[in-house]
């Protein structure tokens, strides 16, 4: 049985079709992503499964509970860390926990806690006097305080710099190899690449497409970005952008002075053949890299927008 499941949510305000028609379904142990341009639905979907919005019409069941009939046990079973979290700045990291604590009718030892979002040596630290990456793994400590089957974190690595971002990432890791289910909203794809066991990429209130990062990107295309660059400059390229159109497997190439992209199905087999043909020529290849297919490329596929931070 699904951790989560939700049918058909639609939300209006007023004339704006916040949520048109969402459905998906979480399963235990996962981390679960949902992507989206900004005005897709993604904060409205989110809100009405933590129970802060009330749906104009479809159901959300975590297991054999609702909203409807089951509300504050759903309360205790959750965690969330919204986009702005509420710290008390004027106490300690660990004043903070203990104080949310008191807030459920079980939860976790702070010090288990404070070791999990690796905050043990700040425990005494004031918030106000913690850096940003610090009061967001804080801000992740408090939703996980209860001891939560199911994780919501609202994008928690936003605004951060990359050392951040990476501490959050690991938190994230150690969540889901102890069994918690994670969902995670981000605006980074290579976060939502290398985190999640599925991604949900909604747009204009409903969901376009949901899968494996890795099964979206092969449903995507199986071609592969070769980019040449020569030594002996423009007349390199252009011999061989010549011999690579010869080949079946090249799907289109793309010529700039002295660097040459090329599109195609069996990036190996096209390297061989170009490699056999510049070697014969005398021609030499200073850089070469072959791109794979990203999230980004999918998010731009399927939604028609370039990826905004």
């Amino acid at each position: 049985m699904p951790v989560l499941e939700v049918r058909h949510l639609r939300k209006s305000f007023g004339a704006v079709n916040a949520v048109e028609d969402i459905s998906f379904t979480v399963e235990a142990g996962e981390v679960f992503t949902i992507i989206g341009p900004n005005g897709a639905g993604k904060t409205t979907t989110l809100e009405m499964i933590e129970g802060l919005q009330v749906p104009d019409s479809g159901q959300i069941e975590f297991g054999e509970l609702s909203w409807v009939k089951n509300s504050e046990q759903i309360k205790t079973s959750i965690g969330v860390q919204p986009q702005s979290s509420a710290l008390f700045d004027l106490l300690t990291v660990e004043e903070n926990l203990d104080l949310f604590a008191t807030f459920y009718p079980k939860s976790k030892p702070a010090s288990e806690v404070l070791e999990m979002i690796n905050l043990t040596d700040q425990r005494n630290k004031q918030v106000r006097k913690l850096s940003g990456g610090q009061k967001q793994r804080l801000a992740i400590g408090l939703a996980m305080i209860n001891d939560p089957i199911l994780i919501f974190l609202d994008e928690p690595t936003t605004g951060l710099d990359p050392q951040a971002r990476r501490n959050i990432w690991d938190i994230i890791l150690k969540l889901k190899a102890l069994g918690k289910t994670t969902i995670l909203t981000t605006h980074y794809m290579e976060e939502a690449e290398k985190l999640s066991d599925r991604v949900c990429i909604v747009d204009q209130g409903k969901v376009v497409t949901l899968d494996t990062p890795a099964a979206l990107i092969d449903r995507l295309t199986q071609e592969r970005e070769v980019r040449l660059t020569f030594i002996d400059g423009a007349e390199a390229a252009i011999e061989t952008e010549k011999i690579a159109q010869t080949q079946s497997a090249v799907v289109r190439t793309s010529r700039d002075g002295d660097a040459l992209q090329l599109w195609t199905t069996q990036p190996e087999e096209t390297l061989y053949e170009v490699f056999g043909f510049t070697k014969g020529r005398g021609f030499r290849v200073e850089q070469i890299s072959i791109r794979e297919m990203s999230l980004e490329d999918v998010f731009i596929a399927f939604t028609g927008k370039e990826w905004r931070d």
